[in-house]
């Protein structure tokens, strides 16, 4: 196959994979058939990785996925149960239990509901199953029914997964520069090396608003992606969104696939509406549907936030990037039965997600097993809870090089020229990253970061 050139100059529309529609993506290449492969420690590549995990690791089991979607799906019914018919009858002789079993039944159901979300996600991946009509038609009607707008979120999401820490083309968490951040908050990018970090009760409240409405405003408006990173670069935040079919994020060919992202999601406020005439009462789908349902949310973005953000983890700029180099650097996070019952290992097997996202979660860890001696020390192990989202959120504001921590990770290679061979033939590459700086939090993202001119005029304003 001939692929698209991957970097590109600011402002020119995203051409890798141009022709895709949303649809019949078991048969999509690997990234490093798009963008370059690279090496990490040892010089290990792709090849040498996919050649150390077991076969049976890359076949996608009908039965296995089933069996997983039926299970979860037998937790939710259960606890949909536990709503209408169990709550009522306690209800009934302890009140002042209404609202203890209500939280209850929120915070159990989006733990469930989180494993929903992520069958579909499989489904997006083509790890579900080898049919894109099962894969397809399951992913949208789980997404649809947790307002996530299954085709538009894929095509996003495979963009993610081809540029991972790429600091011009990634699409989720990618921090700003000095300059970039300095405008956020106001300074001059002088003034960056005498700041303190926020307050507690600061912190506190800024990841409350992370996790409470990040994901919708994500969906919504694309925050946390760079302008570089879309189609069709525009400052208007609904042309950024992830339900305009006309936007920026999206190609012609997909406009089909996005409308039928909006219409699932539309089906979902349809029948919660419906359901509402039924019961009689917005409180009563208040807590059978918004509360587990902004759990799951938050289940979303704290596992995708602390997957991708911890001071040891680096980010690359085009002319250090590698497809490898960026999906190894992700952190696996254990979170015991949640992590590995509930939530399908996503938590704890990532970096084999993020090199081979079409392994179904249930070999995650076998394949996890056979990478992980050869990636060396640039396989990162951490744990997943309120500690590590306080210590992201304070250490990792904003990037820039650091040579002592490019030694340590590459090692004797560390600034070194190595020529890397990709698609569209070699390119050199420089060993070399950006790595997190602590900062306070700038104020919450309302739309997609600003370009590089509004930046400079931002600056110029302050001096």
């Amino acid at each position: 196959m001939v692929a698209s050139k991957p970097f590109l100059k600011r402002g020119i529309s995203f051409q890798v994979e141009p022709s895709k529609t949303g649809f019949a993506t078991t048969d999509e290449c690997h990234p490093v058939y798009v963008v370059p492969a690279g090496i990490v420690e040892g010089n290990i590549r792709i090849k040498e990785l996919r050649d150390a995990i077991p076969p049976h690791c890359f076949q996608p089991t009908l039965a296995k996925s089933f069996l997983y979607l039926g299970r979860d799906l037998l937790y939710s019914v259960l606890m949909t149960c536990f709503f209408f018919f169990t709550i009522p009858k306690i209800v009934q002789t302890h009140p002042l239990l209404y609202y203890p079993l209500m939280a209850l039944y929120s915070f159990s159901q989006g733990i469930v509901w989180t494993g929903l979300w992520i069958n579909a996600h499989e489904c997006g991946h083509s790890a579900f199953s080898k049919y894109s009509v099962v894969n397809d038609t399951i992913g949208w009607t789980l997404h649809s029914f947790l307002l996530t707008p299954y085709f538009s979120w894929k095509s996003t999401h495979r963009r993610h997964h081809i540029y991972a820490n790429h600091v011009e083309r990634d699409h989720n968490y990618v921090p700003p520069m000095r300059d970039q951040y300095a405008a956020k908050i106001g300074l001059k990018p002088g003034q960056l090396d005498e700041l303190t970090e926020d307050a507690p009760a600061v912190l506190f409240v800024r990841i409350l608003i992370q996790q409470l409405i990040g994901w919708n405003w994500y969906i919504l408006a694309n925050i946390t992606c760079p302008p570089t990173a879309v189609a069709k670069p525009t400052k208007s935040a609904w042309r950024n969104s992830h339900f305009d079919p006309w936007g920026s994020l999206f190609r012609e060919s997909e406009r089909l696939a996005i409308l039928l992202s909006d219409v699932g999601c539309f089906m979902t406020i349809a029948g919660l509406y419906i359901l509402k005439q039924y019961l009689g009462s917005w409180s009563q789908i208040f807590w059978f549907y918004v509360v587990p349902w902004t759990w799951t949310n938050h289940w979303i973005v704290m596992i995708t936030y602390l997957h991708h953000t911890h001071p040891s983890i680096p980010k690359f700029a085009p002319e250090e990037w590698t497809f490898i180099l960026g999906a190894t650097a992700t952190m696996d996070r254990e979170f015991g039965l949640i992590g590995t019952h509930f939530f399908h290992r996503i938590s704890s097997d990532h970096v084999t997600h993020h090199l081979f996202s079409k392994i179904p979660h249930y070999y995650a860890r076998d394949a996890t097993n056979a990478i992980a001696p050869l990636l060396g020390k640039q396989y990162k192990r951490g744990s997943f809870g309120w500690a590590e989202l306080k210590l992201a959120f304070s250490k990792c504001q904003w990037v820039e090089e650091d040579n002592h921590k490019d030694e340590k990770y590459f090692g004797a290679d560390a600034g070194k020229d190595v020529v890397e061979k990709g698609p569209s033939g070699e390119e050199k590459k420089v060993k070399k990253a950006l790595w997190y700086k602590a900062g306070p939090s700038p104020a919450p993202e309302y739309r997609q970061r600003l370009d590089e001119a509004d930046n400079k005029n931002v600056l110029s304003a302050i001096a």
